[in-house]
């Protein structure tokens, strides 16, 4: 290692390599794209502000029966110059906890010892693999720090009384981990104000990590604008409102795209056939959604703000959304940092006729005012969101608390509005 690299971090969670994910998501009911494209946007970003990072990691995958394989094997991989364990475990409720526990354990403390790591770094609320680091921080040389990207226990509708028991155990298991952890990398402030109180925190709602060969494709050809939207086709992100809303703009040479999978499939394929202006569902790989995003008119985040989670939550799809230079618009949900709203326009009160006029008020923007609202939003992105900025924050708050932050970590960019902060 050389004098100027940050702290040697192994990152636990769900890092896995490409052509096993997309494995996962040609036959898994629930999509982990966001998980997927967070993890390894991590990597990069630490990678580049100069900190070696290796990876433990575990198939993102439903419990069976919704994802139908039941033994997952231990393997190794590498994947972009990073070495990577991929942990065995039983795809069984209860016993996928245990052996996700037990190969964390194994292969964990294996590549701790073996890569001399300063930081273990465990991303998301997996009570197996915090309680792994719970234990591996007992180790003096080893600081523990938790990337909150949601909260956890979140309650299902269709929860009965045992699952909604199950999950009050794991928010208790949580916070106990939670207590025991060095520092906290959160998406919110109130992910760490409520489960990590206390704890040192940095702040960090996302990285801008644009897939390879992926570029935005200019709208200015064509003879229709599209009103786009990309993410999980449920009612819990809005997709519904935003139909309707849509379908309250009479203009014809309006399109309404989408771009996901989820439970509202089906229903949308039915309003496509009933109107000819609404797209039926897609589902690209995300290369090819970069492309198809910066072809819209504008692009909307409809999710509803009254739900208990969203103040956890900063939906990752506003920086991609942001990074094309389309305008934006979005309901104002709390976790949205304030120096975003130069850049944003806010369907607020987050009512159907609200969000309609949103959208209505940006497709009238005269083009030079669409276009400089899109370049403003691109830059700021780009410049206080991408991969080396954000690497360089992670990189000296891990080292603040490792006391070994070799060389000094340089000073990262700052936009005139701030971006992060710590405590």
């Amino acid at each position: 290692m050389t004098a100027e690299s940050g702290p040697r971090v192994t990152l636990l969670g769900f890092t896995v390599p490409d052509d096993v994910f997309d494995d996962i998501t040609a036959r898994d009911s629930v999509l982990a794209t966001q998980t997927h494209t967070f993890a390894w946007a991590m990597v990069r970003s630490l990678r580049a502000a100069g900190c070696p990072v290796q990876l433990v990691s575990a198939a993102p995958v439903s419990t069976y029966p919704r994802n139908r394989q039941v033994l997952f094997r231990a393997d190794r991989f590498r994947q972009d110059g990073v070495e990577g364990t991929l942990l065995g475990f039983v795809n069984l409720l209860g016993l996928k906890h245990l052996t996700r526990f037990v190969a964390a354990c194994r292969s964990g403390s294996r590549a701790l010892r073996d890569g001399r790591s300063d930081v273990l770094l465990v991303h998301g609320v997996h009570t197996p693999f915090l309680w792994f680091g719970a234990l591996a921080a007992r180790r003096r040389d080893l600081r523990v720090v938790v990337v909150l990207t949601d909260p956890p226990g979140v309650a299902q509708p269709t929860d009965g009384r045992l699952l909604r028991l199950l999950r009050g155990l794991d928010v208790a298991l949580v916070r106990a981990a939670l207590h025991r952890c060095a520092g906290v990398i959160a998406l919110t402030s109130a992910l760490a104000d409520d489960f990590a109180p206390g704890r040192p925190r940095l702040v960090m709602e996302g990285i801008f990590d644009p897939p390879p060969g992926s570029a935005p494709t200019s709208s200015a050809a064509g003879h229709t604008r599209d009103v786009v939207y990309a993410g999980g086709l449920t009612r819990a992100y809005g997709v519904d409102r935003l139909v309707e809303a849509f379908r309250g703009l009479p203009d014809p040479d309006l399109r309404l795209r989408l771009y996901g999978r989820g439970e509202l499939t089906d229903w949308l394929h039915a309003q496509a056939a009933e109107d000819l202006r609404i797209s039926p569902p897609t589902l690209l790989d995300r290369a090819e959604l970069v492309g198809r995003l910066g072809q819209a008119a504008v692009l909307v985040n409809p999710r509803p703000v009254d739900q208990v989670f969203v103040r956890y939550s900063f939906p990752s799809k506003l920086i991609e959304y942001l990074s094309t230079g389309v305008p934006v618009v979005t309901t104002r949900l709390p976790g949205i940092p304030e120096e975003y709203a130069p850049w944003l326009r806010f369907a607020d009160p987050d009512s159907v006729d609200v969000l309609r006029q949103a959208i209505r008020g940006v497709l009238d923007l005269p083009a030079d005012a669409a276009r400089g609202l899109g370049a403003g939003a691109a830059e700021f992105v780009r410049t206080s969101r991408g991969s080396r900025p954000q690497g360089l924050r992670m990189r000296a708050f891990l080292g603040g608390l490792t006391g070994r932050n070799r060389g000094g970590a340089p000073a990262a960019p700052q936009h005139p509005r701030g971006s992060l902060t710590s405590a």
